[in-house]
């Protein structure tokens, strides 16, 4: 085994915690030049560096940047999160670094929210080490479906309305109106599930696309009509509550207690009357027994 070395302990502390960053954060891929991180829109993005002396560099300067942006300051203690200035807009209150794992050379930052203005290469630079260092991250933000009213011309919140409705069942109608490109349009449920429903009617006038799809229900519940345009990866919705009477025959409740009530009476009068016939039956007998012994002549 010669020519192996065990790396200090420091430095093996150090990558047990890179890897716990690793399964708690995301999906890192090692590559020639460094790693590529790949995260999904909205989530929180750790970009790692660690120095290969693992030495203590909380008296250190360091610097993370992004195609010429400035994404986190360290000065000897003060950084982009305590006063010292420079960060750009972008990543401002939005990047944090682990303070406790700095005396381990430890310069990963984490990125909240990730957006899609947030893929690109990321460096982190060491200038004032013995031997400089500089670490290359590529980040890749996948898009996810969600509502981008304030970022595309997707499609706004559809429309519910009641044309119909019985005292046991409503007729729910959701329409799409004037949405590029054609949306899809479903019922779903308060959990989620997609609920079957009458064929959805679409018309086109001028490369917008109006949708129209009705769904009949009979329970009381929460009902949501979803949009989506997977092209502009843009989902959007609107819920109704509905209140369903349930089916109860007229009275049925007066008429039910009524007989029970009844029948309840007619239980209690016919015990008493038993009751009655017994006390008497056995009252006679007593009395019965008692006169015989007293007409019996004495011996």
């Amino acid at each position: 085994m010669s020519g192996f070395k065990l790396p200090p302990t420091a430095a093996l502390e150090s990558l047990v915690v890179f890897l716990w960053l690793l399964a708690s954060f995301g999906k890192i891929l090692s590559q020639e030049n460094g790693f590529k991180v790949a995260m999904k829109e909205g989530s929180d993005a750790v970009l790692p560096c660690l120095i290969s002396t693992a030495e203590n560099i909380v008296e250190k300067i360091f610097d993370w940047e992004k195609d010429g942006q400035r994404v986190f300051i360290y000065r000897l203690g003060s950084h982009s999160n305590n006063g010292h200035t420079g960060q750009d807009e972008q990543f401002r209150g939005r990047v944090s670094h682990f303070q406790d794992q700095l005396k381990k050379g430890n310069a990963s930052i984490k990125i909240q929210n990730v957006k899609m203005a947030d893929s690109g290469n990321y460096s982190c630079i060491f200038p004032q080490l013995q031997l400089r260092e500089t670490f290359y991250i590529q980040l890749v933000v996948e898009r996810i479906l969600k509502d981008r009213s304030g970022e595309t011309r997707g499609a706004s919140k559809p429309i519910i309305t009641t044309p119909d409705k019985t005292k046991d069942q409503l007729l729910l109608q959701c329409e799409a109106r004037g949405a590029s490109p054609e949306p899809k349009v479903e019922w779903q449920d308060s959990s989620g599930k997609i609920l079957p429903a009458e064929e959805p009617q679409v018309s086109e006038r001028g490369g917008r696309y109006y949708v129209t799809i009705n769904i009949t229900v009979t329970k009381t519940g929460r009902y949501r009509c979803e949009v989506t345009q997977k092209e502009l990866y843009h989902q959007i919705h609107s819920e109704a509550l509905v209140f369903i009477s349930e089916k109860l025959c007229e009275n049925c409740f007066t008429r039910e207690s009524l007989g029970w009530m009844s029948g309840t009476a007619l239980a209690v009068f016919i015990c008493y009357v038993v009751l009655a016939v017994l006390v008497f039956v056995s009252y006679k007998v007593l009395h019965s027994g008692l006169n015989s012994s007293a007409c019996d002549p004495l011996l």
